[in-house]
């Protein structure tokens, strides 16, 4: 048998191993290089974000400023504007609409606020207990928000028909009075914001089930330890732990039930006997149908005031109440 030959020691690797390449250390670069390039990072920088800015600027910021100035002067579209002062203002005030207008929108944005910010918050609360087909619910529920709001408006139109919609067809079905919905005074402002709740609660439903996945599950395990019922868990551990969101939710749902547009405009067209006119409402037909852009301005910075002093002295007690908390 021939003998395999010696066996290579570590010693003999070691020796055979390729040297390590030694670079030199290279000394940073001058502090007038490092300057430019920071420099040049913040322009890059501040390049991407002027496509923004100048979409801002023209078509946000330059049509607000643009309608505080119109509310001051009579405004025709193709002539020069005339400077009336506070004129705009005081014919606004005087017209019929106006306080139903105010009293239609302070209505529904308290109506929304009693339907359509308890029914999210319940619906998230249903989904984060499910176990089950977790994902079909969520688009479920999250549907509505990706239909347009005209058509999701013009379904209900037609769901509300006082002779062959959906909605009376059902009661008859179930031998129940039917009901004018949309066509009557007393219901229509309910049957909005019906609509508007059911158009807009999918989004503020995955928010609100977002805050309350990121609950840790230990303070509802000690809940259950103490005794706590569910609804002690959800007034004890749930509410206070989703306290910022539903905060911040209820701001957001103020801001924008008080700007209530497509339902009664789609809908109901301000009637009947102007229970469903909104101020925005109101707004466009001062402007499409008065062809009185100074009054529509005017009405823009009521609103615009109004909701920027509820926004300050909101987020001022908020504010106020976390601090002493």
């Amino acid at each position: 048998m021939k003998h395999p030959g010696p066996i290579p020691t570590k010693t003999a690797e070691r020796r055979t191993r390729p040297a390590i390449e030694v670079r030199p250390v290279q000394a940073p670069p001058p502090a007038g290089d490092r300057r430019r390039r920071r420099l040049a990072d913040q322009g890059r920088a501040y390049a991407f974000l002027l496509g923004g800015l100048i979409c801002f600027a023209l078509f946000s910021w330059y049509p607000a400023i643009r309608a505080v100035v119109i509310a001051f002067q009579k405004y025709t579209p193709g002539a020069d504007p005339e400077w009336v002062g506070t004129a705009n203002f005081t014919r606004v005030v005087q017209d019929p609409e106006f306080a139903a207008a105010w009293r239609n929108t302070l209505t529904f944005t308290l109506l929304a606020l009693l339907i359509g910010f308890a029914i999210p918050f319940v619906l998230a609360l249903v989904l984060n207990e499910l176990r089950h087909a977790k994902a079909f619910f969520r688009v479920v529920v999250y549907l509505p928000v990706m239909i347009p709001p005209v058509v999701s408006a013009l379904l209900w139109k037609w769901f509300y028909d006082p002779g062959a919609g959906l909605a009376n067809e059902a009661l008859r079905l179930l031998h129940l009075p039917t009901s004018n919905w949309s066509n009557g005074a007393d219901t229509a402002l309910v049957s909005l914001v019906i609509v508007a709740t059911w158009a807009n609660m999918g989004g503020t439903v995955l928010i609100y089930l977002a805050a309350l996945q990121s609950i840790p599950g230990e303070l509802y395990e000690a809940a259950e330890l103490d005794g706590a019922s569910l609804l002690q868990r959800v007034r004890h551990v749930t509410i206070p732990q989703t306290r910022f969101v539903i905060l911040m939710l209820m701001l957001l749902q103020i801001i924008a039930t008080m700007q209530v547009f497509t339902e009664p405009f789609v809908i109901t067209g301000g009637g009947p006997e102007n229970a469903t006119v909104t101020v925005l409402y109101l707004i466009y037909k001062y402007a499409f149908l008065y062809n009185d852009f100074g009054g529509a301005c005017a009405l823009s910075v009521m609103l615009l005031l109004l909701l920027g002093l509820f926004s300050a002295a909101y987020l001022r007690l908020t504010r106020t109440d976390g601090e002493t908390a």
